[in-house]
Formats: structure tokens, sequence, C-alpha cells
């Protein structure tokens, strides 16, 4: 166990010693279809491949969380299993669900992100930053416990191998009743903001975001009526006038007010997999080509980092199913978590 743990983590090194931080611009949105079945839904954007792995993980699987100094921080075993997509070779979640219903996304969170404090007498109760979504999914069978438990771990700035600096990042976590919230960690404090629209992107920080849109408060899923000025009557040019003036840019701001319009205004599902299909087709549209982000200078490669959505995942809450596409590969496929061995011996990647 501790010896596959060690080569995925040269691996993640090795990886991760040909990026450079870049603005990723992961999109997260909820469904919940007229059967109850809920649905969460997100991209992953970077600027390579960071070959993800669908993985599985078993209960009883023993963690032992990072620290900064390199002490052996909290211990715990899977309670619950636990199925998404990884990166780089880390046996962690970057995005899943576990059997009991709830999903968890990892989305960067940059110039934004500000650790809790660290002290060698915290090290027991200490997970790194990357480990927090996979904690979640292990330990948690609903929004509410995450809530009253969340406050019990200290997540401090753990540097990443072979990046060399402490990831940024935040966490959105939903349950199969529909409760969904944001974990951030701000100026050295945890915030937990629920989150009634099941939307999240990247930074600034989500009350920010919640506040930000009420700049578009004119916007209206349904078309605007003409206007008569005087003699003279001004008709829309056609569909979607009521979305007239929404950012179509890809920046954080921009992607969340696209993401609650789009995921407020298609009509309701009827089922579990209408909603899947759903979820897919509104995250069509914060699919990002390779060059459409990019940056103005080459890296130390002679290469220009540009953001691209590597793949495009969707969580079934009431199925415990796991739908996802790659930018190599449109075609959806799905693994079923109940029809696996819920007690296997270790992690186990699936494709």
């Amino acid at each position: 166990m501790k010896d596959q743990i060690t080569k995925t983590l040269i691996i993640a090194a090795a990886i991760c010693s040909l990026l450079v931080p870049t603005a990723h611009a992961c999109t997260g949105i909820r469904l919940i279809a007229e059967d109850g079945t809920v649905i969460h839904a997100r991209t992953m954007e970077f600027a390579i491949d960071i070959h993800s792995d669908v993985m599985m993980v078993p209960r009883g699987f023993a963690r032992t969380g990072t620290t900064p100094d390199g002490k052996e921080g909290l211990k715990w075993k899977a309670k619950y299993a636990s199925v998404g997509l990884n990166g780089v070779g880390l046996p962690v979640l970057f995005d899943g669900l576990n059997e009991r219903g709830l999903a968890a996304g990892t989305f960067y969170f940059p110039t934004s992100a500000g650790y809790m404090p660290y002290t060698p007498a915290d090290a027991d109760k200490t997970i790194a930053q990357w480990e927090v979504g996979s904690w979640i999914l292990e330990n948690f069978a609903s929004v509410e416990e995450v809530k009253a438990n969340i406050g019990n771990i200290v997540v401090p700035a753990v540097v990443f191998g072979g990046w060399g600096f402490a990831p940024e990042a935040h966490c959105i976590v939903h349950d199969a009743t529909g409760k969904s919230i944001v974990i951030e960690y701000v100026g050295g404090k945890l915030n937990v903001h629920d989150n009634a629209l099941g939307v999240v992107t990247n930074s600034p920080s989500f009350d920010w975001h919640m506040t930000n849109l009420r700049n578009y408060v004119n916007f209206s899923m349904t078309n605007v009526p003409p206007v008569q000025l005087g003699s003279i009557k001004l008709l829309p040019f056609g569909q979607g006038s009521g979305m007239l003036g929404l950012p179509g840019d890809f920046t954080p701001p921009s992607r969340f007010v696209r993401a609650v319009a789009f995921s407020q205004s298609v009509f309701k599902p009827k089922t579990g997999d209408d909603a899947v299909l759903e979820a897919f087709h509104i995250l069509n549209q914060f699919d990002i080509p390779k060059g459409a982000a990019r940056e103005h200078e080459k890296d130390e490669h002679g290469n220009i980092p540009a953001d691209y959505t590597i793949w495009t995942a969707a969580s079934d809450l009431k199925a415990k199913q796991y739908y996802f596409r790659t930018y190599e590969n449109s075609q959806i496929r799905m693994v079923d978590l109940m029809k696996m061995n819920l007690d296997g011996r270790t992690w186990s990647r699936l494709r």
C-alpha cells in the first residue's frame, strides 16, 4: 500500500514539474429532476493533461493527511466508498460521489485562498487542501454532517511536490436532498457558504459572486417585449433577447453568471438520466478549446500555457453513477459505484 502511494506521488511530481500556475477555469452546476434526482456536474480545465483516472476508493481504505512540516497528519479509514476522477496519479478524488449520495468537487481558487495557521501540535487533525474532497466523501453522508464536522480539521497551506507552491483551492459539496455548500479558506479562516443555486467557479470568494449577480437583475428566461419609442417600435432580432448582455468570456465571474442563468433557465428534467444529459448540454457552453484562453508569454519549455477543458463529469446522487467525457473523446461514459466491490482492499483505477 505505502509503496503504491509512493509511486503515484513520484509520478505526480514528475508531471507537475512541467506545470506553471495559470488561471484554471472550472465551472460547476447542480440540477434537480422532477423525480428528485440531484445531479452535480462540472468541467475541469488545466493548461496540460493532468492524467486523470476514474478511480474507486473502498470502505476501510486507510489514509494519513499531509502536513506542511512532513509530520503525519489526520488518520482515518473510509466509512463510505466513493468514485470519481483524480489527477496526476494521486489516490485522492478531485471530483466524485460516495455510496450515500454525497458529491464533492475541488475547484481552483487563485489569489483568494488563505489557509489556516498551523503548528506542529495540530498535526493529528491536519490535512492538505487537495485532500479535503476525499476526506468529505469518505466520512460523511450529508451536507449537514459536513457542516457539523468541517471545523474539526486544520487545513493549512501545504506545498505540493513538483509544483513548489501551495495550490489554492475551494470545494463544493452537494447531497441527495439537493442541499449544497461551498467551503473556502480566506484570510486564515474557514468559511462555509450555503449555496442555494448550486453553482461554483473560481475566484473571487463565493459571497462576492453572489453579490455580483445583482448586476444582472435584468436577466430573463423569456424574450423581452418590443419597446415603443414614439412612432418607432424596436423589436428583438430573434430568440434569446432575455439573456442579452450576459458576459460571454471565460473569466470566473462571467462563467458564474452564465452558469446560474443556464442552470436556472432550462426546463426541469423529468428523470435523473434526463438531468445528466441536460447537465452536459449546459456545460457545453463552458467547454474551452485549446488556445481560446491563453497566457501572453511562453513557459520555460517554449509552450504557451492555455487552459482547455480536459474533462467534464456528472454525478447522479440517487443512482450513485458517475458520468464523464474527455477532450479526446466526447462520448459520455458511466461507472456505477453500486455495482463495484465496496469493501475492496485498496483504491483502484477503473479506466
